[in-house]
């Protein structure tokens, strides 16, 4: 039987059993497209909350003081680590391996606009605390060198602050008063999608303040442990991410000699690692595509159990047949071609159509607005091979029992067979 003859039949196989055929063959395209959309999600969440963390800041760390635990240099252990502006000063200048540092001074203060009045957080930095942590403006400027040099009284706003400040008004160049004091509006930030944040909240809520004017407006009312120069926090980053670890021990050595703590002494400072988190991030989202990418082969797996099994139906259905083509001179080879051949055109036919549709799928929604907690599937090539490679492998043990199934029938059995 040559290979045209088998198609021919193969086709009027299916076309007898529409309705089955589609059935047998729903479980395969579903099989496919879970592959393909599954993986795709996975994906697409890990890219999310990786361009999310971006939004604090790449290889970043944020460092709060701490409380000692061992005793060094003749002090006792428990004391509190009080960080102040001299801290961020001995970091610029020691600390080679860190690109650059700001302190970081906060206070919630009055905001009065001609419009609207507020009392939201302001964040006292240096400029380049702007560029590190991925601050960016929609309308007007970032603050300058010459702005913190000069302790010059200007704001840039988180956009929502900007929504409640200046209600659908212009906010460039106008006047906010902050707690008595006349501020000059010099940006708007542009909005983020921030899953998280650290000190008083999102960037799209705050303000921002050169820290020379901060500090000198608004300093933190003197109290046990807090003191001129006091400030919040450090905010460090990396130069090179290959030597991440080395730069954040040398801050532990400078810090740990200025406030007389041991270096090795990570009690002494709080630390949250931005660099470790997108790794720890990373890791958990391709465990999660992993796991999804199982659950869909293995919705793949049934479809092809199903197809078996529809195949096995239908060698029974056709004993008499296989018999008839069996006494007329077909060897068990043609018979085992075309029943192997019916199988594979149907998981063919149902591979194409699941592809087909899940890289549809993915390619549609590309440009479409989701909610925030939902991502755009990314089209994967290796899920894509994985799915055609597991078809592959189903459809040779899915067709072939059936199909030799079929072979062996003694064409005497299958005429007596009613």
């Amino acid at each position: 039987m040559n290979i045209r003859e088998v198609l021919r039949q193969t086709a009027s196989s299916i076309a007898a059993h529409k309705l089955r055929s589609f059935l047998t063959m729903f479980g395969i395209i579903w099989g496919i497209t879970s592959v393909i959309l599954l993986v795709g999600l996975g994906k697409g969440f890990s890219r999310d909350q990786k361009e999310r963390l971006k939004t604090i800041g790449v290889d970043l760390a944020i460092i709060w003081g701490g409380r000692t635990s061992e005793q060094a240099g003749g002090y006792a252990a428990g004391r509190v680590v009080r960080l102040s502006i001299r801290d961020a000063d001995l970091i610029r200048q020691e600390a080679y391996l860190i690109k650059t540092v700001s302190p970081e001074l906060r206070r919630n203060v009055s905001e009065v606009s001609r419009y609207n009045a507020a009392s939201r957080p302001v964040r006292g930095v240096w400029p380049e605390y702007q560029r590190f942590r991925s601050l960016k403006v929609q309308e007007g400027r970032l603050m300058t060198d010459d702005d913190e040099s000069e302790g010059r009284r200007v704001v840039v706003l988180g956009v929502e602050s900007r929504d409640q400040l200046f209600p659908g008004k212009a906010a460039i160049g106008e006047t906010l008063m902050m707690n008595g004091s006349p501020y000059t509006v010099i940006g708007v930030l542009e909005k983020k999608k921030q899953n998280g944040s650290y000190g008083s909240g999102p960037d799209n809520t705050q303000l921002f303040v050169p820290y020379a004017s901060m500090a000198r407006d608004y300093p933190p009312p003197e109290r046990p442990g807090v003191f001129k120069g006091w400030i919040n926090n450090l905010v460090v980053e990396v130069g090179d991410p290959a030597q991440h670890e080395e730069a954040l021990r040398q801050v532990y050595r400078i810090l740990g000699r200025e406030h007389h703590f041991d270096p090795a002494d990570k009690d002494a400072l709080q630390i949250w690692d931005t660099l470790e988190g997108s790794q720890l991030v990373e890791r958990i989202f391709d465990i999660m595509t992993i796991f999804f990418g199982a659950v869909a082969l293995m919705t793949l797996s049934l479809g092809g159990i199903g197809v078996m099994n529809i195949m096995l139906v239908a060698v029974t259905e056709r004993t008499r047949e296989i018999g008839v083509r069996k006494s007329l001179g077909a060897t068990a080879a043609d018979i085992r071609n075309q029943f192997f051949a019916e199988s594979a055109a149907l998981m063919t036919i149902s591979g194409a159509i699941g592809l087909g549709i899940g890289v549809g799928i993915c390619l549609a929604v590309a440009n479409v607005e989701l909610p925030d907690i939902v991502p755009h599937p990314i089209i994967s090539p290796l899920a894509i091979i994985a799915s055609l490679l597991t078809l592959g492998l189903i459809t040779i043990a899915a067709g072939m029992y059936p199909a030799q199934r079929a072979a062996a029938l003694s064409p005497i059995e299958c005429l007596r067979q009613e």
